[in-house]
């Protein structure tokens, strides 16, 4: 059995398609299951059980034997909620006690982390493992991120094989309820098809043009792909950066989504708000040569693919993944 956390969500959700058309349906989703919305992401999945997030811990105590292994991605992703314990329940004593069962009963581990760890990125985008110890995160959800990276970077007991997975910016399919934390890819479908036009955040930089922010947008096919990797190989363990090691700008974003949606561009430019101004990133990029270190050899999308995909086969008909 393969044991996904987060099941119900964006990435949980794609990861469980992706699984059932390789034929694998002995799946154990473990969520709260209480979103109607989110819940619409596992319509036609195939798996063996749904078990509670709360009852999960006692019932890997019972069917630990006929686990093969645990991929974490339950956590609150939330950047605008600012309530510590809630990050210190969920993300960061929850999977502290999904590590220590996992070292318990020998039980592979691979688990969202976040480039959310890396703060304003003065330090760099590198997913070494002396890095975590130095960074700032701008907000609780990044500290809880890079906490639990600290923590398991500094346990003597770790499963024999465990990953830590940075995820840049995730866009694609069955991220429909996630509201204000959607991708810009999903927010830009949107806009443009009830205005006819997209805005984007003015810069505020003298060294960036408007729409000229940059991000390492990273399509969740490949992300799906790197977890079928890394759960198959079950070598070299640590952190390691989920991007596409490329930057692209806001602007070239919404560029290609008005080319997905056969539309004619209409960008304009508004102030980045003043609350969030002072932390705004103008660059993400994911150094990946780790990843490739250890074998991985697959592409990945690039914006202009990722996006046309995204949109004609799942927003323009409405369709889940």
């Amino acid at each position: 059995m393969i044991v996904v956390t987060g099941a119900a969500g964006f990435i949980g959700s794609s990861l469980i398609a992706s699984l059932n058309e390789k034929n694998f349906k002995d799946l154990i989703l473990v969520d709260d299951f209480s979103n109607p919305i989110k819940n619409k992401n596992l319509s036609n999945k195939q798996y063996r059980e749904q078990v509670h997030r709360n009852q999960f811990f006692d019932w890997l105590r019972i069917n630990q034997e006929s686990v093969q292994i645990i991929i974490h991605l339950g956590a609150r992703t939330d950047t605008t909620e600012f309530r510590v314990p809630i990050f210190d329940e969920l993300n960061l004593n929850y999977s502290k006690e999904v590590w220590k069962l996992s070292v318990e009963f020998g039980i592979p581990l691979i688990y969202a982390s976040s480039a959310a760890t890396y703060g304003d990125g003065a330090l760099g985008y590198a997913d070494n493992h002396e890095l975590p110890f130095q960074l700032k995160p701008l907000n609780p959800y990044g500290e809880s991120k890079n906490d639990f990276d600290c923590w398991a970077l500094s346990q003597k007991e770790q499963p024999y094989f465990w990953a830590g997975l940075k995820f840049f910016n995730v866009y694609g399919p069955n991220e429909y309820h996630k509201n204000r934390m959607a991708s810009v890819v999903l927010h830009a479908y949107r806009q443009i098809r009830e205005t006819g036009g997209m805005k984007l955040f003015r810069s505020h930089r003298p060294d960036y043009a408007d729409g000229g922010q940059l991000r390492d947008f990273v399509y969740v096919k490949d992300v799906v792909d790197v977890i079928h990797f890394l759960a198959a190989n079950r070598k070299h363990s640590g952190l390691y950066n989920l991007g596409t090691g490329k930057a692209e700008s806001f602007y070239q974003l919404a560029s290609e989504c008005f080319r997905a949606m056969q539309l004619p561009e209409k960008i304009e430019f508004i102030d980045t708000p003043a609350d969030i101004r002072d932390k705004y990133q103008y660059y993400t990029c994911a150094e990946m040569d780790k990843l490739r270190s250890i074998g991985y050899t697959n592409p990945f999308h690039d914006l202009a693919a990722g996006i046309d995909d995204y949109m004609t086969q799942y927003l323009i008909p409405n369709r889940y993944f």
